[in-house]
Formats: structure tokens, C-alpha cells, sequence
């Protein structure tokens, strides 16, 4: 069996390019996918936790797993290291797209895999220094971080609309109703109804 493995992290994210990818990868390969294994989850959550960890106990000696990128399967060197050292203990072929890489039994894809893991570690802490740092400097400046305030705003917004709330909830309208009729989140709103 085949399986395509895809996985996105955020909201934002489509599994469509991944799959775009595997797809026209196995057409170039001539390998067809059995099934196609979808998640959206963090890379970080434990294996135990994920539909990966289930697909790895699924594999069959002899079965194929394909993902776009090692960085896929985990987002730190010890779980990808483990990922394929599982697949590799299992008999089970292990293709990374983008890296074009092969797991099969041979020393040298074993010290690729490895190198690929830890530059990749090392890529995403790089990222995450930056980035704090970039915070950081943010915050010397004195440069507001976050959502901002806005609190006024909606005071101000609810105040105009004061009577008309009133008006709703002496008339038995919950405040999910009010809310959405005034396209405000339920909580904001219950937030001013307990200021005033």
C-alpha cells in the first residue's frame, strides 16, 4: 500500500498544494497512492496525538509513505529521527519530495535523514531567535505588541446602540442575539454589559 501523507498547522494553511505535489510526483514516479492521510494539527503534539502516529502503526513491511518534506512528519530532529527509524525498523519506504530523499536500508539514507532533520531543527530555531528578538526590540521602542486596544471604540460603538440593546433584552433577545444582530462577538458584548 501507498499512503500520501499531508499535514498544515494553522487554519490558514490548504492541504491542496501538498497534495499537488505528492500527485505529481507519483506521475513522474508511476507509483500509485492507495490512500491519502490528512491533518491539521502542530507538528510539535506528540505522535500519540496525531492521525500520524496511527498511520505508523497501520504500515505494513513492504508499504511506502510519502510526504512533500521531512519537516512534515515533526518539527524537531529527535521525533523526525524517530519517525524514520520506526520505517526503517518496519521495512516501510519512506519518500520526502521536496528534500528527494529515500528511506530504505542503506547506511547512507541514514545519515541523510539525519543531516535533513537537523538542518531543519536548526533552520526553525534560527527563525524563532529572530523572531524574539525582533519582539524584543519592538518592545524597547516602545511599539505596542498584540491586538490593539480598541476598547473605546466599542464603548463607543455599544453606547450609540444603547437603547436598542436595552430594548432587545427587556424583550427576552439573548445576548448571542444582540450580538449577532450587531455583528460583535457574544463576549464583547457581555463584557460591556457587565462594565455598565
Amino acid at each position: 500500500m501507498v499512503y500520501a501523507y499531508i499535514r498544515v498547522s494553522t487554519e490558514e494553511q490548504s492541504y491542496e498544494g501538498q497534495r499537488y505535489e505528492l500527485e505529481c510526483w507519483s506521475v513522474t514516479k508511476d507509483i500509485a497512492v492507495d490512500i491519502w492521510v490528512k491533518e491539521k494539527v502542530s507538528g510539535m503534539k506528540s505522535l500519540e496525538k496525531r492521525t500520524l502516529g496511527w498511520l505508523l502503526k497501520r504500515l505494513k513491511p513492504g508499504d511506502t509513505l510519502i510526504c512533500t518534506e521531512l519537516s512534515r512528519l515533526g518539527r524537531n530532529m529527535m521525533m523526525v529521527m524517530s519517525i524514520l527509524n520506526t520505517c526503517s525498523q518496519k521495512n516501510i519506504r519512506l519518500f520526502s519530495v521536496k528534500d528527494h530523499f529515500e528511506l530504505s536500508d542503506s547506511l547512507n539514507s541514514r545519515i541523510i535523514a539525519f543531516a535533513f532533520s537537523l538542518a531543519a531543527e536548526i533552520e526553525r530555531n534560527l527563525i524563532s531567535q529572530r523572531t524574539r528578538e525582533a519582539l524584543a526590540a519592538k518592545r524597547q521602542a516602545g511599539i505596542h505588541l498584540g491586538r490593539p486596544k480598541g476598547a473605546s471604540s466599542k464603548r463607543k460603538y455599544f453606547d450609540e446602540h444603547a437603547d436598542e440593546i436595552r430594548s432587545g433584552l427587556e424583550n427576552g433577545a439573548t445576548i448571542g442575539e444582540l450580538a449577532k444582530h450587531l455583528k460583535v462577538h457574544r463576549n464583547t458584548l457581555s463584557r460591556y454589559l457587565k462594565d455598565r
